[in-house]
């Protein structure tokens, strides 16, 4: 049988049992989308793993996927406003994905940010974040609702309207000028980092897809959700990247 690519998915330190437990966990969609569309070997990458553990883990792997998660990196890693008080914070994840960013860079790794993935990607390019998104003028909502009884289905469909850039991967990988996408997300990209390209924007011009420059493997962040469906025709644009994904993943793992 032939080996799979082995990929790291990062996981988010969450609060279980009314606070008695502590757990690093990851969303199935993350797991099952790498794995069926990827055809890939997940394995999951803990934010408390210690920097020699880590050097270790990325020599046997063959790709990261840098996930969502409900806590938003800490503006103290890109000289932010602080934060107010009662917003959720996962500092373990700030520092081992801003950790692990470069060292795969360095590898010529594939790299996929999904959500916060592509806020990580920047801020390690030195690039910065808008808090709230929708309080900057001309910005549109890209909040998920958040009423008791909406369901999943209402939370992940296409929302908006993303447009490609002249030079885009992604418009090369579906053909197309426009797309829509969904939209779960409070914060975004304000300043670009160093060494990144715009590969999408959604109609209010705020970022929606970036592109490692010059990187000779898979080294791409999407704002939206692309692990949700994306068997789905309406998500054919996220299907397409979870398979380049993995065909970079593949190519590593032989080099």
């Amino acid at each position: 049988m032939t080996s799979k690519p082995i990929v790291g998915i990062s996981t988010n330190e969450t609060v279980n049992f009314n606070g008695r437990q502590i757990s690093h966990s990851v969303g199935k969609r993350y797991v099952n989308s790498v794995m069926h569309f990827s055809g890939v070997l997940p394995v999951l990458i803990p934010p408390c793993i210690n920097k020699d553990d880590l050097e270790f883990l990325l020599d046997k792997i063959h790709g990261i996927v840098l996930t969502g998660g409900r806590a938003n990196v800490e503006p103290h890693h890109y000289n932010g406003p602080n934060f107010p008080e009662d917003e959720p914070i996962d500092p373990d994840r700030d520092r081992i994905v801003l950790d692990i960013i470069p060292k795969c860079v360095e590898r010529k790794m594939p790299i996929f940010g999904i959500c916060r993935g592509i806020q990580e990607i920047n801020i390690s390019y030195g690039g910065t974040l808008f808090y709230r998104v929708h309080q900057e003028n001309g910005k549109k909502d890209h909040r998920m609702p958040t009423n008791d009884d909406v369901t999943l289905e209402e939370i992940f469909k296409p929302k908006h309207q993303i447009e490609f850039t002249e030079n885009s991967i992604l418009r090369d990988l579906v053909n197309e000028k426009k797309f829509i996408v969904n939209s779960l997300h409070g914060q975004g990209i304000q300043q670009l980092g160093k060494d990144l390209n715009v590969e999408a924007c959604s109609e209010d011009g705020l970022i929606e897809a970036i592109s490692i420059k010059n990187y000779s493997s898979f080294g791409i962040g999407v704002q939206w959700h692309a692990e949700f469906h994306p068997e789905r025709e309406e998500n054919y644009l996220n299907k397409k990247l979870l398979e380049s994904f993995g065909e970079a993943c593949l190519e590593y793992s032989l080099s």
